[in-house]
């Protein structure tokens, strides 16, 4: 794979979780920016939909402008129509 020689050339997207000492199961959607390493959004929530990865991506977009590229795991989590679209 080609590393990135500027921002917005790739940015990798990633689910994790973490437990709340409730044990609450808290999700986290990250995306950072390969080139310049910033975390471009940290999203916490209890659960996450499509819809709202795809809102999240929409305001990154429109304030960074398109990525050539957006990198994820082979995980089910980005597989939805909404996603796909």
């Amino acid at each position: 794979m080609v590393l990135p020689s500027g921002p917005n050339q790739r940015w990798s997207l990633d689910f994790v979780w973490a437990v709340h000492t409730d044990g609450r199961c808290l999700r986290m959607l990250c995306v950072v920016d390969n080139f310049t390493r910033e975390a471009l959004t940290i999203v916490v929530d209890i659960s996450l939909a499509d819809v709202s990865v795809v809102r999240d991506l929409g305001r990154i977009i429109a304030r960074r402008g398109n990525p050539a590229l957006i990198l994820s795991d082979k995980g089910t989590g980005l597989t939805s129509r909404a996603i796909l679209r």
